[in-house]
């Protein structure tokens, strides 16, 4: 009979025979040491992040475990209050009933639905882009574009403040990586320059920026691209469906539709805050992205229900553009009275609006005295913005009612005095 064996060190250890007991101990009793060590310097910082637990459906008003009755929800990405609405809920059951709850198994296999289809043909044409695939997240998307696209032959040019899933997806590839100051087109011109012997220059930046409801100079990116031969990527995860006078996103709110070459989105924000994103863009770039992108690949494709809800909104979208009038009016209301208040609000007139506190544990404190009236809001601090750039990140949304943003501000103000932050 033959045994099979493996190294240890200088040791040789049967296959299959056990580490002592006592020498595993140790090193789990280590590895505890060390996660605790990290656990109690994130308390110390006051960074610590405690999820609270919702008992009801998003929305405008919302159940919290260990509170009686309500509280107004102003921190989701429910920007079009389309979570929960029965339309969006009813098509999702139908999609349940009709196709299941799951392909079991990844789309190029046995898990591409008509529906699948249809709603690549929606976003297609919502965005009047040649083509789009889905994935079952934007962060998919992101990890799933840059490793495909790029090779050790490209130059890829990234904003420093880009979201972590772009910072992932670019990690992955093995382009020439250039990273610019944000939003200075300065630098990001000498960056190009830098680039010129590169095959290809893509520019990459979000089109909003998430952490501070801040717009990307998209007019000023594009010039940049035509004069030095680049292509431009943007990801949309704060606009689609709810920025620009038909949520059409960046590029219409400047008035530059079709300006750019790549799309990456989510499904899991305004379109029914469910999950799911997609890439959309040119014809051969969508093929590509079939053939070898490892997210699409080897992921399970969307659930029915999940794809129902989103091309319903996408439905609901290309009807009206009702609801995304209304997060703008709701979002001027909430900033206009906030900075007359005397709160340092960050961000361009986007619907994510940063109160700006600076210290982490303040920014705790106030959201936690936030909730006591009523009000569910998340301070936000290191690791995910700066040190020293601690906020309260506000979110407007079409469901809120003119009644329920002036009670925010109002509560602001009130915990704001408490806590020194305004007069």
């Amino acid at each position: 009979m033959m045994l099979s064996f493996v190294r240890s060190g200088a040791r040789a250890v049967r296959a299959g025979q056990l580490v002592p007991p006592a020498r595993r101990q140790s090193a789990l009793a280590a590895a505890r040491a060390l996660l605790d060590a990290q656990l109690e310097d994130i308390r110390g910082a006051g960074t610590w992040k405690t999820e609270r637990v919702i008992t009801s459906k998003q929305d405008a008003a919302i159940h919290v475990r260990g509170r009686d009755g309500s509280v107004l929800n102003f921190c989701a990405n429910n920007y079009l209050g389309l979570s929960s609405h029965p339309e969006v809920v009813q098509a999702g059951k139908d999609a349940l009933e009709k196709y299941g709850a799951g392909l079991s198994s990844v789309r190029f296999i046995c898990g591409t639905q008509d529906i699948h289809k249809e709603l690549e043909e929606k976003i297609s044409t919502f965005h009047g882009r040649e083509d789009t695939i889905l994935y079952a997240s934007c962060f998919d998307a992101n990890a799933g574009l840059f490793e495909v696209l790029l090779t050790p032959e490209d130059a890829v040019l990234s904003d420093e403040l880009n979201h972590a899933s772009i910072i992932d997806g670019i990690r992955l590839c093995k382009a020439q990586k250039y990273r610019y100051k944000h939003k200075d087109m300065k630098d990001l011109e000498a960056k190009l320059q830098e680039a010129q012997s590169a095959r290809m220059r893509l520019i990459v930046t979000d089109g909003v920026f998430s952490m501070d409801g801040n717009v990307c100079p998209l007019p000023e990116i594009v010039a940049l691209a035509q004069q030095y031969g680049a292509l431009v990527f943007l990801d949309e995860c704060h606009t689609t469906g709810f920025f620009g006078a038909t949520g059409r996103g960046t590029e219409e709110h400047f008035g530059m539709q079709g300006s750019v070459d790549i799309i990456n989105t989510t499904l899991g924000k305004a379109l029914g805050g469910a999950a799911g994103g997609y890439t959309t863009g040119p014809r051969q770039l969508i093929d590509l992205l079939r053939q070898r992108s490892r997210p699409y690949l080897f992921s399970n494709s969307l659930p029915p229900p999940v794809v129902a809800c989103a091309s319903k909104v996408f439905d609901m979208l290309m009807t009206s553009s009702e609801l995304t009038a209304r997060v703008a009016r709701n979002t001027h209301r909430f900033r206009q009275q906030m900075a007359a208040a005397g709160f340092q609000l960050a961000g361009d007139d986007h619907p994510i609006a940063p109160v700006m506190l600076g210290d982490a544990r303040l920014a705790s404190d106030m959201a936690d005295a936030m909730l006591e009236c009523g009000i569910y809001v998340i301070g936000f601090s290191y690791p995910v913005v700066p040190k020293g750039k601690a906020r309260i990140r506000v979110q407007l949304s079409a469901c809120h009612s003119d009644e329920e943003v002036d009670r925010a501000v109002a509560a602001f103000v009130e915990v704001g005095r408490q806590f020194g932050v305004i007069a």
